[in-house]
């Protein structure tokens, strides 16, 4: 088959590699099928053609055509199956079998030529080794987005020498300032203030008074860069994997503004239609597991920022407060760091003013 030069403008080119996007599965918009950064961000991984590598052999090797072919693999992936349903020579279809090294054998058109007419056809292998047997174990091809996410915790992970603090909140003042908020913000917005909203703001808050932690390093490992503004990650679970909008200088809005943002956003989020550059640029991440009945947790950096901050569900405690045992709300949170960046007296430092702003949140207001 024809090899095609691949076009694409130096834009295009950079969010690709940013995104893990791979240019030959977009349909470029510009001249002579050009691509331009808008194919990239607006590209949609369920509307991907996925062919398993076999399959896309046995199609290329023999020019058939699978434009419009539905799948019978996960999410409609092309299988060998499916191309040699559109092969109508028996004898080629009974070559694709296994060989005494667990190898297929892929025959070319003209091995198929060369072969005497007077030899007795093969039978065909039987059903479709792809297909599980019911009832035991189900093996499915990884979707676009998660082998992404595979790949970015993988080099954070084992990239990254981090350390974690987990601090302990009393959430009694900040729900109380919630029940006193909730009617005021849904008359002006429309929305519903959650608790995630007011912990969000208070890290905004608190973050531009500790530039290490709203800070980035390049993946050399040479420049750090400090951020003046915050751009705020918010992780989003999906059934399909975790995707990280972020609200976009979230330091300059007020909270019925950042309500909104975030709203706007997680909806979006869940009907599929954040695009990508909706996900880029964070300077810090929120992953916040609360709704859950979790004690505590501790999230992976999201890089390239220099440190997470995992939020828990919040449960009742018995805690000493002026000499007596009384029962308080108390919330663990957990900050994970970029121990390359950030040291433990500085993620105290941060973890001490984000406690205290929580535990008398009244200056959020102001």
């Amino acid at each position: 088959m024809e090899n095609k030069r691949l076009r694409a403008t130096p834009a295009a080119r950079a969010l690709a590699r940013r995104l893990g996007v791979d240019l030959l599965s977009v349909t470029g918009t510009g001249y002579k099928g050009r691509i331009h950064k808008d194919d990239i961000a607006n590209f949609n991984y369920e509307e991907k053609t996925h062919i398993s590598p076999l399959a896309h052999h046995i199609a290329e090797v023999h020019n058939i055509d699978l434009k419009g072919v539905k799948g019978s693999g996960h999410r409609n992936k092309i299988m060998k199956d499916d191309v040699l349903q559109l092969i109508s020579d028996p004898d080629l279809k009974a070559r694709f079998t296994l060989n005494d090294f667990g190898e297929v054998s892929v025959p070319k058109p003209d091995q198929v030529a060369a072969k005497p007419t007077t030899e007795a056809p093969q039978k065909a292998p039987a059903a479709s080794q792809d297909i599980p047997v019911a009832g035991e174990t189900e093996t499915v091809p990884m979707t676009q987005m998660r082998k992404i996410i595979a790949k970015r915790m993988s080099e954070s992970y084992f990239g990254i020498p981090t350390f974690i603090q987990t601090w302990e909140v009393d959430m009694t003042e900040l729900l109380a300032l919630r029940k006193r908020l909730i009617e005021p913000i849904q008359e002006k917005t429309g929305k519903k203030l959650t608790v995630t909203d007011l912990i969000s703001l208070a890290v905004v808050k608190t973050l531009l008074k500790h530039k290490y932690i709203n800070a980035s390093l390049n993946p050399e490992g040479t420049e750090l860069t400090f951020h003046n503004y915050v751009h705020l990650g918010m992780a989003v679970g999906l059934d399909e994997g975790l995707l990280v909008p972020v609200v976009k200088n979230a330091d300059k809005m007020s909270l019925s503004e950042f309500v909104v943002a975030l709203k706007d956003l997680t909806e979006r989020t869940f009907s599929k239609k954040l695009l990508p550059d909706e996900q880029a640029g964070s300077t810090f991440t929120i992953s916040n597991l609360g709704m859950y009945p979790v004690d505590e947790f501790t999230a992976i950096i999201n890089q390239p920022n220099a440190a997470i901050l995992s939020v828990a569900s919040t449960k009742e405690k018995l805690v000493p407060v002026n000499g007596e045992a009384v029962v308080r709300p108390i919330m663990k949170m957990s900050l994970t760091s970029d121990h390359r960046i950030i040291d433990g007296l500085t993620a105290a430092k941060f973890m001490t003013d984000l406690k205290k702003l929580m535990e008398d949140p009244i200056t959020l207001l102001i």
